[in-house]
């Protein structure tokens, strides 16, 4: 099994679906969560969006008035990103290979994209997003909230799809080992396909002084 082919073939086969499921009916947490994004970011922001998916409701919003970079896995997602959001810059990758240069960005978010990524790999990605901020930068996400090895969930939203993530203590651990300073961790219940999920809402900085 790969599992990145997993999640990019589960999103090109259902990328509408989810589309109408999720993206045009966001819940309140995700809501809250965009409301504190466009508060935290200033317009004018270098900001990547890493899983932007079909590009509403965040990297929409977070073009308004920033330089918004997003990233998706699933080429599907990024032809609808394309023409929901014609203003922002859109790449298809594999988060865990992208390269940026160091002191780039202002902001890195990642809705609901992170439980897709092995969790064995999410320490080194840490890492590299906190190289990439420029100093005061900020980095909010939602993460695993329960233990998660790695498994392929079969029929979610019609396809298979892997999720793969450590509970909310190790993941605050995580982002605080990548030299992130937390200033907000929440858990938040959020409605899926068959059942609610358990998400670690995370807010934190690259330190001011680099």
């Amino acid at each position: 099994m790969d599992p990145k082919r997993v999640v990019a073939d589960g999103y090109d086969t259902m990328a509408e679906r989810y589309f109408a499921w999720s993206d045009l009916r966001p819940s309140p947490t995700r809501l809250r969560y965009l409301a504190l994004a466009l508060e935290l970011i200033p317009p004018g922001s270098d900001v990547l969006d890493l899983g932007c998916g079909a590009g509403v409701p965040m990297t929409a919003a977070l073009a308004e008035d920033s330089a918004v970079t997003g990233v998706d896995i699933s080429s599907t997602q990024l032809a609808l990103a394309r023409r929901n959001v014609p203003g922002a810059t859109f790449l298809r990758a594999d988060m865990t290979a992208l390269t940026f240069e160091p002191a780039s960005l202002d902001a890195v978010v990642a809705f609901y994209s992170l439980t897709h990524v092995p969790r064995d790999e999410q320490a080194e990605l840490l890492g590299h997003i906190r190289s990439w901020l420029r100093p005061g930068g900020i980095f909010l996400a939602s993460m695993g909230a329960d233990d998660e090895p790695g498994d392929v969930e079969p029929d979610w939203l019609g396809v298979d799809m892997y999720f793969s993530h450590f509970g909310a203590r190790a993941n605050r651990r995580l982002v605080e080992s990548a030299w992130l300073v937390v200033e907000r961790s929440e858990l938040a219940v959020e409605p899926e396909d068959r059942h609610d999920a358990r998400f670690l809402w995370v807010v934190a900085r690259a330190p001011s002084d680099g």
